[in-house]
């Protein structure tokens, strides 16, 4: 793997490792793929306007969320390739030292509790 794509999902990941930005992106993924309006987004994570869009544009530098205009309302989404892309990067060589763990069986893994 080039060094600029390893660089490339440090920065996603980066994105994601804020507490605020990682619950947006839940919302937004529970969303899938319709998206949510912004004032939404606010009113269901109880976050101030000016925070919020803060917390958008980062997701939306890096390529993690999707926005679009329609009339009146902004609307943001997940950006399910770049999401896809960037566990894709996780799990390239999953298991490729010791066949101990299908790959297949960690990306379907359930949610426990």
């Amino acid at each position: 793997m080039k060094s600029k794509d390893v660089e490339r999902y440090a920065e996603m990941f980066a994105a994601l490792g804020s507490g605020p930005r990682l619950r947006i992106m839940r919302l937004l993924i529970s969303a899938h793929p319709d998206g949510m309006v912004v004032g939404d987004v606010q009113a269901e994570l109880e976050m101030p306007g000016s925070t919020l869009s803060h917390h958008l544009e980062k997701l939306k530098m890096e390529g993690l969320v999707d926005s679009r205009k329609d009339k009146q309302w902004l609307w943001y989404s997940a950006n399910a390739q770049a999401l896809q892309d960037l566990l894709s990067f996780l799990y390239d060589e999953c298991c490729t030292r010791a066949a101990v763990v299908e790959p297949v069986k960690i990306t379907s893994a359930k949610r426990r509790g």
